[in-house]
């Protein structure tokens, strides 16, 4: 059985061109990896069980049938349906892991030992093999399914998400899930690097939990330095101040003050004659110790005018600062709505805006050439038969 190359990866240009990753991957970490792939012009076959993505079903909210949680993270890659316990499929999928250069995968380690999973792998020993797991294999959650909030539960990240004594909050996006497909990302181009200097394919593992805790980074590395276990800080930053929101007339500003000269800055743009008599606080180690009071100060100057006025006012102060936008003013903002990282894609429900790349290759940005596929809609084409 070929494998050739499909139509909208010919020609592309794209450092990715040629290479055939085969994705077994479920829900969004492993998904955006290999989409991941796609974007850098990859061809990707993506191979789901008779009962599909499970991701296919969490809505609302749709677009026509279709999730739109599949739809964020299933672009450019074909699609076959295949049941790995049926000794057919089995032995058809077996053929495509003998071609592909890459495989990435999130079985847990009771479906690898029921699915033959290592037998694949035995297939190709010279293919990039990424697992993405749940926890680093041999240990104790190592066998124990996670998913986004579960992870972010036990990394510690909920631990340092919240109001000062009050509940825990999770991150309002997957961040679990997207830092784990990255290093997962990171992780398949490495080996495909790696293959392309004469080193054999290797396993990669990029595991929920670990990829989860590694985003602490600055967190984590206070604690296992001092001991000193970090607190929820709110919108605070544990070791800046001022840095975070402050209340207007009628919302809130974001500021992230982050040296004693931008604090200057700061005071002398506001112009506020209590603030500037503050000179203890010229020192980021004493604004830190009275972070409450600072808060207090900038809130009472900031609730004087409204966030438009302060926008204005402080555009060429280098003072960095920012607007706190929803979702909807995100993609509103001119350097969105005017450039070309939302565009446009045809999935089976017709055509929808979506996010492109963020990244730019030689200034350009990686158009999207296909949609997400129905379930097994390619299953013809590659295997020769119908799903």
């Amino acid at each position: 059985m070929p494998w050739d190359i499909d139509p909208t990866n010919r020609g592309t240009g794209l450092p990715l061109e040629g290479v055939r990753v085969l994705d077994f991957s479920r829900v969004l970490a492993g998904p955006l990896c290999a989409m991941i792939a796609g974007d850098l012009g990859a061809d990707v076959v993506k191979v789901e069980g008779p009962q599909g993505d499970p991701v296919r079903a969490l809505a609302p909210p749709r677009f026509g049938s279709d999730s739109t949680y599949y739809l964020a993270v299933n672009r450019h890659r074909r699609n076959v349906v295949a049941d790995l316990r049926d000794s057919r499929d089995f032995a058809r999928v077996s053929e495509l892991v003998l071609l592909a250069d890459a495989v990435v995968e999130n079985f847990l380690p009771s479906q690898v030992r029921d699915l033959g999973v290592d037998r694949l792998r035995a297939l190709n020993p010279d293919c990039v093999w990424v697992s993405v797991t749940p926890a680093t294999s041999g240990g104790p959650l190592a066998e124990n399914p996670s998913f986004d909030l579960l992870a972010q539960a036990r990394s510690g990240l909920m631990g340092v998400t919240g109001e000062p004594g009050g509940t825990p909050s999770k991150v309002g996006a997957p961040v679990a899930d997207v830092t784990t497909g990255l290093y997962a990302a990171l992780a398949l181009v490495s080996g495909l690097y790696g293959v392309l200097r004469g080193r054999p394919g290797r396993r990669y593992e990029a595991p929920m939990l670990e990829a989860t805790m590694s985003t602490l980074v600055n967190q984590a590395q206070g604690y296992l330095s001092t001991g000193l276990n970090p607190p929820r800080l709110g919108n605070d930053h544990p070791s800046i101040v001022p840095y975070g929101p402050v209340r207007t007339a009628d919302g809130f500003l974001l500021l992230a003050v982050g040296t004693d000269q931008q604090w200057v800055a700061l005071v002398r743009a506001l112009d506020v004659g209590a603030l500037t008599a503050r000179v203890e606080w010229a020192g980021n180690d004493e604004r830190v110790r009275e972070r409450d009071h600072v808060r207090a100060a900038l809130d009472e100057i900031f609730s004087t005018q409204t966030t438009n006025y302060w926008l204005t006012r402080l555009a060429h102060t280098k003072v960095p600062h920012a607007p706190i936008f929803d979702v909807a003013e995100a993609f509103g903002q001119p350097q969105i709505a005017g450039g070309d990282f939302v565009t446009e894609v045809t999935v089976p429900a017709g055509v929808t805006r979506t996010m492109g790349s963020p990244l730019l290759i030689d200034g350009r940005r990686p158009v999207v050439r296909r949609g997400p596929r129905t379930l097994g809609q390619d299953t013809a084409e590659i295997f020769g038969d119908g799903p």
